[in-house]
């Protein structure tokens, strides 16, 4: 903006002496840190890109983790800590998943489904976000007392999974999602379509904006990677002391395990970190850079949503023991089989217990 372009403010002085006014004309600067900058809406292609992911995304969601968690459900072993922790992690993925359409939709459309629907579908989204890592959390102890301290595993693995450590996860999970219920259907003061975002009160907004991605910040990403890196750092260190094929597999998929998260979450959490910095007014920043950081919490939170059909990947499909009870599955659909039950029977009762989802 050119010094003829800048604002001017209109100033005047009372003169008691003459009865008069004296008006001066002063310009000043505008703080671009103060303004607010309009939405810029995406383009068509970005629009039609999102749609699509969304739905890809829910298209190998659902039937994988369906699949794991029928292979699970239908075990005829007894189940190890990991078995169940995995059977929820596919449950709080399938729930996450279920969400996709949703908001595919109000890619396309804008939020037509209404207010109560958005607060309700936030907070799945949201429960299944923190009950999903929490178990990846879980599978990671369970990994390092089962290679790292074998000989005290065995029981307390067995009192681990009693079922209602899952139903506190799930309770915990369900407690840190409350504040999605800040969540509202509305339409912008510009105009635009209508969305399903956070809305907090003028005066305490910031206060709870901080407060509620601080907690998600924490307890969703740091604290639970410090624990999986710490978890694995150590399992990887013991396998590499030991020799044979199916610990050193085991230590490529925990390396693959560890390396999903981070690719997954890391951009997403860094970007509404700058997010909250800028709504926060803790950092200087001009509408251009406002709209960058808009566009960059789309992209990233999608990529993030890609983290629910790697987990049954990651966790079930490289495994021996999963793909051995998945083609037991497949065996018994089909009708019995003389002889393949007792020597299934007899493969995977050798390492039922000791090489778990690995």
């Amino acid at each position: 903006m050119t010094e003829l372009e800048q604002p001017y403010v209109l100033d005047y002085d009372y003169n008691s002496t003459n009865d008069s006014y004296n008006f001066n004309i002063t310009s000043f600067d505008l703080d671009s840190n103060t303004l607010s900058c309009a939405a810029q809406p995406l383009g068509p292609s970005a629009v039609i890109f999102l749609c699509v992911l969304h739905i890809a995304i829910f298209l190998l969601a659902v039937p994988g983790n369906l699949l794991v968690g029928l292979v699970i459900g239908f075990s005829q072993q007894s189940l190890t800590p990991s078995d169940v922790f995995l059977f929820h992690l596919t449950l709080a993925d399938g729930l996450l998943a279920l969400t996709l359409p949703f908001w595919a939709a109000a890619t396309l459309h804008g939020w037509i489904f209404g207010d109560l629907l958005c607060k309700i579908l936030k907070l799945v989204m949201e429960a299944s976000f923190y009950t999903s890592i929490l178990f990846l959390v879980c599978i990671s102890v369970d990994r390092y007392l089962v290679i790292v301290r074998p000989a005290k595993s065995r029981k307390g693995r067995r009192r681990a999974c009693r079922w209602w450590a899952c139903t506190f996860i799930w309770a915990l999970g369900g407690a840190l999602s409350l504040p999605a219920l800040f969540n509202d259907a509305f339409t912008p003061p510009d105009g635009g379509p209508t969305r399903c975002n956070e809305r907090f009160d003028f005066g305490s907004a910031t206060h709870w904006r901080l407060a509620t991605r601080g907690l998600r910040h924490i307890l969703g990403f740091l604290l639970p990677l410090v624990i999986m890196v710490a978890c694995y750092s150590i399992t990887v260190a013991r396998l590499l002391q030991t020799s044979g094929f199916q610990k050193h597999r085991a230590m490529r998929v925990i390396i693959a395990v560890v390396f999903a998260f981070l690719l997954c979450w890391t951009p997403f959490h860094m970007t509404v970190m700058a997010d909250t910095l800028m709504r926060a007014r803790l950092v200087r920043f001009d509408c251009a850079e406002r709209n960058r950081v808009d566009l960059a919490l789309q992209v990233t939170h999608s990529l993030a949503l890609v983290h629910s059909f790697v987990n049954p990947v990651l966790y079930a499909f490289v495994g021996e023991k999963f793909r051995g009870n998945m083609g037991a599955l497949v065996r018994k659909s089909r009708g019995p089989e003389r002889g393949s039950s007792s020597r299934f029977s007899r493969s995977t009762s050798q390492t039922s217990e000791g090489n778990g989802l690995l």
